[in-house]
């Protein structure tokens, strides 16, 4: 078989070319051809001429053969215009896929770097995509490959019928943007470059036509989204809502948990023993000033503003019924590291080893995760008899909180039988479980339309004021809540789309601007 048809079939850009030698320097194939047409058309006007002005030689990068970089050296001729209207004397001819004006790389190789250039910027950005186009048999530098991002034209969003909005942090604690996403196809559609109800509401009228829009539970978001789309149906997202819960939950336990410490008396009711001080002074002139503020119709930033206070501290004054509650509690005492492993190192020195190094290596070997100093010093306690008693384990407010949150299926036998101790002890926590439980249960079983309203009012009457407020900050966002306890929608979506965003933004350290990260998160995909 002739190795002409091969030739044609595998490259058709050279083979109309007179090769007269190929050879290889290091990684390089070097082709040597020339051309061999009899005429070349003037690009100009059009006209054919046979007449060589001079030849030169031009050195074009092919696509890689075999993994070795492929470099044409091409003699081609220069010719003249024979034509007397034509505003050229001489022109170069070009061969067609092969060559074009000015250019050090065959068409062929420019549509293949772009293709994986592009693939490989879009995933990895600038300085990681330059550094791995080293392995391949070209490279190209950081910033063409930004060059390609940016040139690419944005995608259409089309008709969104259903749309998922959240924040994400530009420069932490200093700037935030808003992300958008189509919940249908859980892609990104938009990124805006700040996070307020005036742009969400801008956007919002620009896109007609989106029904159900997905978000925490910001008033930033509601607001944008009633007034930028009226007529959608706003959904709370069910994990902010459970995550509110516990937030809650947490400041009841903290509250409680006197009552629950084993052979501790229960402290007096809140209000019964105030504390007192200038810091204690202080938080309650400061609770009294921002409910005060809350009562005239002011928001928490410009609560924030008037106080010179931080918002996520007027956001914790508002949260609270009253200033005992910020202002009651005090933290315990830590607990010793070596905790269930005093018993055994007694009985050890009792016996009388008492060689630090060894029992070190003992209750390392039990479980433990002390120093062999803290060791010595409690064996030299235990032989001078000055070790008091170890204290009963007491669960923390976090753990409490954790399992009042835990589905009852999923909790050991451990588990259980410790709450319920702990709610026998504390008829206030026993409530709280019971109420807990229901509302949980409504976020399973989407059954809020029946049962959001009676657990409202049953929280209300509680006597628990954390679960109090936030039962009253449900009733300020009804609509929304009701629908995230009814409806499938969620902001699940959303919130894969925010990881993403950031690992995009950590891969270029922060130093690209918003154009470039908006290209790389609506095409990345």
């Amino acid at each position: 078989m002739s190795l002409s048809p091969l030739i044609a079939l595998l490259f058709p850009h050279i083979s109309d070319l007179h090769v007269t030698d190929v050879t290889r320097t290091g990684t390089t194939l070097q082709i040597h051809a020339a051309t061999q047409q009899p005429a070349a058309v003037c690009p100009s006007c059009g006209s054919a001429s046979t007449r060589v002005h001079s030849r030169y030689r031009r050195h074009l990068l092919d696509t890689p053969i075999s993994g070795q970089q492929a470099l044409v050296q091409l003699q081609v001729r220069r010719f003249f215009c024979d034509n007397p209207e034509c505003d050229r004397q001489t022109f170069a001819e070009q061969v067609p896929g092969l060559t074009s004006p000015y250019s050090r790389s065959t068409p062929l190789l420019r549509r293949t770097r772009e293709i994986i250039a592009l693939a490989l910027a879009l995933a990895l950005g600038g300085r990681p995509g330059a550094r791995l186009t080293l392995h391949q048999a070209f490279s190209t530098g950081k910033d063409t490959l930004l060059r390609l991002i940016r040139a690419l034209p944005d995608p259409d969003p089309g008709q969104v019928r259903a749309l998922g909005v959240d924040d994400f942090a530009l420069c932490k604690g200093h700037n935030y943007g808003t992300i958008l996403i189509d919940m249908d196809s859980h892609r990104p559609i938009d990124v805006l470059d700040e996070r307020s109800a005036d742009s969400l509401a801008t956007w919002l009228q620009a896109h007609p036509g989106i029904e159900v829009i997905c978000r925490d539970r910001a008033g930033t978001y509601a607001d944008g989204a009633a007034r930028g789309a009226p007529a959608a149906v706003q959904v709370a997202d069910r994990w902010h809502l459970l995550h509110n819960l516990g937030q809650a939950l947490e400041r009841l336990a903290a509250r409680l948990r006197p009552h629950w410490v084993p052979g501790e008396p229960a402290k007096p009711e809140v209000g019964t023993l105030r504390p007192e001080g200038r810091r204690v002074e202080q938080t309650r002139q400061r609770h009294a000033a921002v409910h005060a503020l809350l009562a005239k119709g002011m928001g928490l930033r410009a609560i924030a503003a008037e106080l010179r206070l931080d918002r996520e501290t007027v956001r914790r004054y508002a949260r609270a019924a009253s200033s005992d509650e910020l202002v009651g509690c005090r933290p315990m005492a830590r607990q010793s590291s070596l905790g269930g492993h005093i018993s055994y190192l007694a009985s050890h020195v009792a016996e009388g080893c008492t060689r630090a190094q060894r029992l070190h290596r003992e209750v390392i070997q039990r479980g433990a995760r002390v120093s062999e100093r803290m060791v010595r010093r409690f064996v030299q306690r235990l032989r001078a008899n000055t070790v008091p008693a170890a204290p009963p384990a007491v669960p923390k407010v976090r753990e409490v909180t954790v399992l009042l949150l835990t589905h009852p299926d999923a909790l050991s036998e451990e588990e259980r039988l410790l709450l319920k101790e702990l709610c026998d002890r504390c008829p206030d926590l026993d409530q709280a479980r019971h109420l807990v439980a229901r509302f949980c249960e409504m976020v399973i079983e989407r059954t809020g339309s029946h049962q959001l309203q009676g657990w409202v009012r049953d929280a209300k009457d509680s006597g628990l004021s954390e679960l109090r407020g936030f039962a009253r900050g449900l009733g300020k966002d009804w609509d929304a809540v009701m629908a995230g306890l009814t409806l499938p929608w969620s902001s699940g979506a959303v919130e894969g789309n925010v990881t993403k965003l950031k690992a995009i933004k950590r891969q270029m350290f922060g130093r690209a601007k918003l154009d470039l990260l908006l290209k790389r998160v609506l095409l990345a995909a």
